[in-house]
C-alpha cells in the first residue's frame, strides 16, 4: 500500500470518527433535553459561585480546542497527502494574531488608566504626600511612555517580518550606535529617578525643625487587634514607656517614673490640628504591624521593642474633604497594612481634621492615662481635687441657698 492511499485512509478513519461522534453526541443531548424537560427543574443554587464550576468549564474549553486542532491537523494531512498546496498560511495567521493582539492590547491599558485610574490614592491631604505624587506621577509617565513603544515595536516587528518565501532575512548581529542608545538613555532616565526619589525622602525624613511650630507628639501602639492612641499633656512631650512595666492595670508600660507620662492622655479617635507638624511615635506589643493613612502618604511598620517616627503636616480638613468628595460620611482613617492575624480586617480608626480652636477644645475632654489605680500601684501621690473658682463657689453658695429656702417655704 502505498503511503498517500494509507494516509487517505487514515484521513477517511479519522473524519468516520469525528462524524459518529458527534452524531452519537447530538442524539445523547436531544435525550437528555427531552429528559430534562419531563423531570422536574432543580435549583443549581451556588453552583456558578464555586470554584469548581470555573474549573470544568475551563477544561472544557481547552477540550474543546484540542478537538478543533486535531480536525484542522486532519485537514492539513489530507491536503498534503493529496499534494495540494498549503490550506492554512499559519505564518501570515500568527502575524495577524500579534497585530490583533496589540491593538487590544493598548485599549486594555487606555481602559485600566480611564476605570481604575480612578480608584488609585485619593488626593493628598499633607504637604509632604503632594512630593511623593509629583514623584510617582513621573515614575508612571515614564514607564507607560517605554511600555507602549516597546510593545509597538515587538508586535509591529512580528507582524512586518513575518515570514516569506520571497524574501531572506538579512543577518544583522551587531551595532555599536544602538548599543550606546539603550544603554546611555535609560541610565540616565533611572539616574534621574533615583535623585528624585532620594532628595524627596531626604525632604521628608531630615527636616530641620522650626522652634517656633514645635510638631505635637502622638504615640500609636499596635496589637492584635487594636490601636491605642496617647496625646501628650501640658507639657507637649509623650513620656517614656518600658515593655517589663505592663501588667492588667497598665496595659501599654508606661513608666510613670518619668514625670513626662503623668500628664498624657489616652484618645479613641486621632484628631489633628490642621496645618501643624504632626509627630508619629509608632510602638508595637506583639507582632509587626503597618501603620497607613493613604490620605496622607504615611506607611510604617510598628515593630516590636522599637519606636519608628514620621513626621507629617495634614493640610485639609475634615470638613472640607467632605466638600470636595461630595460625601457628608467621608472620614481620613489609619489602617493596619499588613496581615497581622485573623482580626487584621478590625484594625482601623478614625482620623478627624480639625481646625486649632476645634482641637484645643477637644483635647480638654480627653482624660489621662494615669488613673488612681495606678497612682498606688507606682506610689504616687493621689491626684488633687479639682481647684474650684470663685465664680463657682459663689453659684454653688447660691444654689444651696435657694434649695433652703425652698425647703422652709414647704
Amino acid at each position: 500500500m502505498s503511503l498517500r492511499k494509507f494516509i487517505t485512509n487514515k484521513t477517511t478513519a479519522a473524519l468516520a470518527v469525528l462524524i459518529t461522534a458527534f452524531a452519537n453526541t447530538s442524539v445523547f443531548a436531544q435525550d437528555a433535553a427531552a429528559g430534562a424537560a419531563a423531570a422536574p427543574k432543580v435549583d443549581m443554587g451556588e453552583v456558578y459561585k464555586s470554584v469548581i464550576f470555573y474549573i470544568l468549564v475551563f477544561l472544557a474549553v481547552c477540550l474543546f480546542i484540542a478537538i478543533i486542532g486535531k480536525a484542522i491537523k486532519v485537514y492539513e494531512l489530507s491536503r498534503e497527502a493529496q499534494g495540494k498546496p498549503v490550506g492554512i498560511n499559519w505564518n501570515r495567521v500568527h502575524a495577524s494574531l500579534f497585530a490583533l493582539f496589540l491593538v487590544i492590547g493598548l485599549y486594555g491599558v487606555y481602559w485600566e488608566y480611564t476605570v481604575h485610574g480612578s480608584m488609585l490614592l485619593p488626593d493628598a491631604a499633607s504637604e509632604h504626600g503632594k512630593k511623593i505624587d509629583r514623584m510617582f506621577n513621573l515614575t508612571l509617565i515614564i514607564t507607560t511612555i517605554v511600555f507602549i513603544a516597546t510593545h509597538i515595536l515587538l508586535f509591529g516587528f512580528s507582524y512586518i517580518y513575518k515570514y516569506s518565501a520571497k524574501r531572506k532575512a538579512y543577518y544583522y548581529p551587531h551595532n555599536n550606535t544602538i548599543e550606546k542608545i539603550w544603554t546611555i538613555v535609560p541610565a540616565l532616565v533611572l539616574t534621574v529617578l533615583v535623585l528624585m526619589g532620594f532628595l524627596t525622602w531626604r525632604s521628608i525624613f531630615f527636616k530641620v525643625e522650626d522652634p517656633n511650630n514645635k510638631p505635637l507628639q502622638i504615640e500609636v501602639t499596635s496589637e492584635q487587634f487594636k490601636w491605642s492612641i496617647r496625646y501628650p499633656g501640658a507639657d507637649g512631650i509623650v513620656g517614656k514607656k518600658n515593655y517589663k512595666l505592663t501588667t492588667a492595670t497598665n496595659t501599654l508600660g508606661i513608666d510613670f517614673k518619668d514625670v513626662n507620662s503623668r500628664d498624657d492622655e489616652m484618645a479613641d479617635e486621632m484628631v489633628l490640628p490642621v496645618g501643624k507638624p504632626v509627630k508619629l511615635i509608632l510602638t508595637s506589643k506583639d507582632v509587626i504591624h503597618s501603620f497607613y493613612m493613604p490620605h496622607f502618604r504615611v506607611q510604617l511598620n510598628t515593630v516590636p521593642g522599637m519606636r519608628t517616627v514620621f513626621e507629617f503636616t495634614p493640610t485639609k480638613t475634615t470638613a472640607e474633604m467632605q466638600q470636595e468628595t461630595n460625601d457628608p460620611n467621608f472620614n481620613y482613617l489609619f489602617l493596619c497594612a499588613k496581615i497581622c492575624g485573623s482580626g487584621h480586617y478590625n484594625m482601623q480608626k478614625v482620623v478627624r481634621v480639625v481646625s486649632e480652636a476645634e482641637y484645643k477644645t477637644w483635647i480638654a475632654e480627653q482624660k489621662t492615662y494615669l488613673n488612681d489605680d495606678l497612682r498606688k500601684q507606682f506610689n504616687l501621690p493621689v491626684a488633687p481635687a479639682p481647684v474650684k473658682s470663685e465664680a463657682d463657689s459663689a453659684a454653688k453658695d447660691s444654689a444651696a441657698v435657694k434649695t433652703n429656702q425652698m425647703a422652709l417655704n414647704k
